[in-house]
């Protein structure tokens, strides 16, 4: 079970389940953050609380988000060539989330801060979500251990000290 801590107006476009975040996630990755983008299509922007990793999602339909964001996840670590039994675990340990508000305003000002940045470079990209993101995912995120980290490095480390 897992948390997806959603701004206010993301909050508005889906029909939950709400529930108190959870603590103690039983994923690895932990609890995630996350926001509306108006772009057209809409777009759902994803970040991890402990590694700041990035993910783009269709917003539409909004309803299923929650069911649709952890295959969206698997494709993305794949791509990242992220351990396959790892990634395996993480996907089953996804199969119950819920969502909450925000409270981590360091996460949300990241947040903010990738949404900008985005604006800048997605039609570069021709508003391909995933290579959006795994631009993203290289970038320097700031509170990553004194902002020397990129959330790509983070998210190594943390697999490999789950692999243990």
């Amino acid at each position: 079970m897992y948390t997806i801590h959603a701004t206010k107006k993301l909050l508005t476009r889906v029909k939950g389940p709400f529930a108190p975040a959870v603590e103690t996630p039983t994923t690895s990755l932990g609890n995630w953050y996350a926001t509306a983008i108006f772009w057209r299509p809409q777009v759902a922007l994803f970040v991890n609380e402990q590694t700041l990793l990035p993910l783009l999602v269709p917003l539409a339909p909004a309803t299923t988000l929650l069911e649709r964001f952890p295959e969206n996840l698997r494709v993305m670590l794949e791509i990242l060539c992220i351990n396959p039994s790892f990634i395996a675990t993480e996907r089953w340990a996804m199969n119950e989330g819920s969502y909450a508000k925000t409270a981590n305003r360091q996460v949300l000002g990241v947040m903010n801060r990738f949404e900008f940045e985005l604006e800048y470079v997605r039609e570069r990209y021709d508003d391909n979500l995933l290579q959006l993101s795994l631009w993203q995912c290289d970038l320097l995120a700031g509170p990553l251990r004194g902002g020397s980290r990129t959330p790509r490095e983070e998210l190594l480390t943390l697999v490999e000290q789950k692999s243990r």
